[in-house]
């Protein structure tokens, strides 16, 4: 059929049913065909049901089946995209973190870049205060695009990929960055599909370099957007050589933020935008569902399997306190219904990079090694020595959490 996948040739096929026990969407099938070969029988696909995973095609002895490739015109003119935008989030007036933590990576991407690359941050809102303006500057802006509108007061999906969008076809950034946060996540995939290019989610690494590109051969500056992938067990190095802009979200508290230093100013430029009217509005903001961002905090007490029940978390609510800190866990303390959701660090949960994270029976698992790898001193308590959680720890115990933490408490209390 001419808009699957793949192509079956009649003349081909014996209708021996092959392809269709390799096929594991239920995509093939075999109809009668009367005098087409000795069974009478050929297949069929349905192209609903194709997941063009083209398994089929080696399965078949006959080489009746083919793949269908829909080639895909890449970005044109790619050496006018130029400059590395970051998406600078705000809410009520207060740029987000990660923002600032983008903006730093973004000047030394520059750096790599060359070429009279500029930074450029794009905000989004109304009658947004002038320090938001001097903040972005402040951790390296050269450029502030800005769009004020009273549909942009509050956040609205719709709103935002048609004005990030515009402002994509009428400045060609090369690179586009923003927070993996509820609304980066919400909205910055759809912008990647209105203007027609790739994005590469929850990177941990980026770089630009020089690289080949594989279908031309020519050497091209592209970033270079590492991920984990396949449960975190294997880390990804993703690139798109043939469309602009290059696109990618990142963590909270994945890179460091560093001002830019004294002195720095910003170009802002007013953008005056025919904005479509947004679909949905705001009913009512409710906050975290105990009042902590655990992203934020300085010290975090984290714990695990390794405190068996719910209860216990009392002690860790107990040094928290007289540290100064916060209380958060692992997925599997979560998982247990010990803690709630928005205390879970990990790669499933938050990442954080507090001064001090403590852990009391966590293992150690990738995913969560990969939410802590910011962290600057990590003291890991685990009853089992060969824990992968020592393999990243400052310090460590081997011991019961539940014993030691008491003592920890005694201890602390008595100074």
């Amino acid at each position: 059929m001419a808009d699957a996948p793949i192509l079956i040739d009649a003349q081909k096929c014996v209708g021996c049913g092959k392809c269709v026990k390799g096929c594991g969407f239920g995509a093939l099938s075999l109809k009668e065909a009367p005098g087409a070969n000795k069974l009478g029988k050929l297949a069929e696909v349905d192209p609903s049901a194709c997941k063009a995973c083209y398994a089929c095609v080696p399965a078949c002895p006959f080489k009746a089946i083919t793949e269908v490739k829909n080639e895909v015109a890449g970005t044109e003119n790619l050496a006018d995209y130029r400059d590395i935008w970051v998406f600078a989030e705000q809410t009520d007036g207060r740029i987000a973190e990660v923002v600032f933590e983008l903006l730093t990576k973004a000047r030394e991407l520059k750096a790599q870049r060359g070429e009279d690359c500029r930074v450029c941050a794009v905000l989004l809102g109304n009658a947004l205060p002038a320090r938001v303006e001097t903040e972005l500057a402040d951790y390296g802006a050269d450029v502030i695009y800005k769009v004020e509108a009273p549909a942009l007061a509050t956040y609205e999906a719709n709103v935002y990929v048609d004005a990030v969008a515009q402002l994509v076809a009428r400045h060609r950034p090369e690179v586009i960055l923003a927070g993996a946060t509820a609304i980066g996540r919400a909205f910055f995939a759809r912008v990647a599909v209105k203007v027609r290019t790739g994005l590469t989610a929850d990177c941990t690494a980026l770089k630009i370099e020089e690289t080949k590109n594989r279908d031309t051969g020519a050497m091209q500056m592209l970033l270079h957007q590492t991920r984990p992938a396949f449960g975190g067990n294997i880390m990804a190095t993703i690139m798109t050589p043939n469309h602009r802009p290059q696109m990618a979200t990142v963590r909270p508290k994945v890179f460091k933020k560093v001002p830019a230093g004294s002195g720095s100013s910003a170009q802002v430029v007013a953008e005056a935008l025919n904005l479509i009217a947004p679909l949905t509005r705001t009913v009512k903001k409710v906050p975290f569902e105990d009042g902590v961002d655990i992203a934020a905090a300085e010290i975090l007490v984290s714990g695990g399997r390794g405190l068996k029940k719910a209860e216990n978390f009392a002690l860790l609510e107990r040094l928290a306190a007289l540290l100064g800190g916060e209380v958060s866990a692992s997925r599997a303390a979560v998982d247990a219904g010990w803690v709630k959701p928005s205390r879970q660090v990990g790669q499933t949960g938050k990442t954080v990079a507090p001064r001090l994270y403590l852990c009391f029976g966590i293992s150690g698992a990738i995913q969560h090694l990969e939410g802590i790898r910011g962290a600057d001193t990590i003291i890991a308590v685990n009853a089992d020595p060969n824990a992968p959680i020592f393999g990243v720890a400052d310090f460590g115990i081997v011991g019961d959490a539940l014993e030691i933490v008491p003592a920890l408490i005694k201890a602390l209390e008595s100074r």
